[in-house]
């Protein structure tokens, strides 16, 4: 047996071994996530969510939550998905995600949307027309 068949047959042992064997997170899943959302809430300004987005996730990461969030407020505004392709470059089918997202979803979005005013369906102060004294 060659030197290389022999390393060949360790290593898939090695890997073999590992596959069988069970590890136990030292948190759970709920508690991870729970211990995530707080850490972004404890950030407080732009400039830190993004240092901590840059550590935390990758840059296709990054650009698929961008893109995801970019369409939101043209599918709240009841935009077709072609057109908002065609603004965003985002494909249809992410964008048929966000839609199924903002119908079926939790709720994020359209909370996060409500409160950074980008409801565009919405009226907003600049829209309505300035009262007249009588």
């Amino acid at each position: 047996m060659g030197a290389g068949r022999y390393h060949d047959v360790l290593t898939r042992y090695y890997i073999n071994a590992m596959k069988r064997r069970p590890i136990t997170p030292s948190l759970d899943s709920e508690r991870a996530e729970r211990s995530l959302c707080e850490a972004l809430l404890s950030l407080r300004t732009v400039e830190e969510m993004r240092a901590f987005l840059d550590d935390l996730c990758t840059p296709a990461e990054r650009e698929a939550m961008r893109d995801r969030w970019c369409v939101v407020p043209h599918l709240i505004a009841g935009e077709p998905y072609r057109e908002i392709h065609e603004d965003t470059a985002v494909s249809v089918t992410t964008i048929g995600r966000v839609a199924r997202c903002l119908d079926q979803g939790a709720g994020g979005y359209r909370l996060a949307a409500k409160r950074l005013k980008l409801d565009r369906t919405a009226p907003r102060v600049t829209d309505t027309p300035a009262r007249t004294s009588a």
